[in-house]
């Protein structure tokens, strides 16, 4: 079976063209994004035939979960696209579980996606906080969740998939993130667990960001966490709606003007293609 590799500022992807291939997807994403027995990914993307869209795109996480949306995996996505030539033109759309999504390809190589207007009704996070009148469907911010006797001030959001966002005064490289990540991701307050994102706002134009993603812990990078950030940051006040978000594998550029869809931008490359026998 052939495949690419690509990444979008080091969160690193497989890719397969699936349209007429068959497999046991979560098992193959388990085997494949082996760093040590495998491949090596964050994930792996199928190519799929869409009837709504120019494609369909799944994305597949390390632990065999699938996920909804998948910012960076997107744009990876679109670059294979671009590069075998699959489409006539710089701007497609890519059917998602979390909703079409158009794909913008700039000349200096970096990739633009929509991401979908972003959810803060609890029900549609789907996050549930106790003595909260269900009928309240107003942002959750800076909601005080206790982990390791320590209360965590996280903001709640879903881009297609659900983040909890907490900015810090500490430096988020001195965040304990492989310890407290799986904690939150997997807390019961989030029933189909969460992605979890530290942040320090450096500027009205900059914050920086490290993410553990749910279902494949820390990455270089998560596009739609870069989008919660933002997001919140703006409903906090913290930033403009054009702010840059710089995570450990480079930098990620979103625009959102407090309705309508989100917008990301940044780097996608394919690394180099291969065959595998598994």
């Amino acid at each position: 079976m052939d495949f690419t590799k690509l990444h979008g500022a080091g969160n690193d992807f497989i890719l397969i063209d699936a349209r007429d291939i068959e497999r046991g997807w979560p098992a193959l994403a388990r085997q494949m994004c082996d760093r040590h027995f495998g491949i090596g990914a964050d994930g792996i993307l199928l190519v799929l035939p869409s009837d709504r869209a120019s494609f369909r795109l799944r994305m597949f996480n390390p632990d065999g979960s699938e996920s909804e949306a998948c910012g960076n995996g997107l744009r990876c996505f679109a670059r294979y696209i671009e590069d075998n030539k699959l489409v006539d033109g710089i701007n497609f759309t890519v059917e998602t579980m979390a909703g079409i999504r158009t794909v913008y390809m700039h000349s200096d190589e970096t990739v633009q996606v929509t991401m979908g207007t972003p959810i803060f009704d609890p029900k549609g996070i789907p996050v549930v906080i106790e003595h909260r009148d269900p009928s309240d469907t107003n942002p959750i911010l800076d909601y005080p969740l206790r982990i390791d006797n320590t209360d965590l001030p996280i903001s709640c959001v879903s881009i297609g998939n659900p983040h909890a966002v907490c900015f810090l005064s500490q430096p988020v490289a001195d965040f304990p993130l492989t310890e407290i990540g799986p904690k939150v991701e997997h807390h019961p307050m989030f029933p189909n667990r969460v992605n979890f994102e530290v942040a320090n706002t450096i500027s009205r134009e900059e914050i920086r960001v490290r993410v553990w993603e749910r279902g494949a812990g820390e990455t270089l990078a998560c596009g739609s966490g870069a989008c919660a950030v933002a997001v919140i940051s703006l409903l906090k006040g913290l930033s403009s709606n054009s702010v840059d978000i710089v995570v450990p594998g480079g930098k990620l550029s979103v625009q959102w003007n407090g309705t309508g869809e989100v917008s990301l931008r940044g780097p996608a490359e394919a690394v180099f293609n291969g065959i595998w026998n598994g």
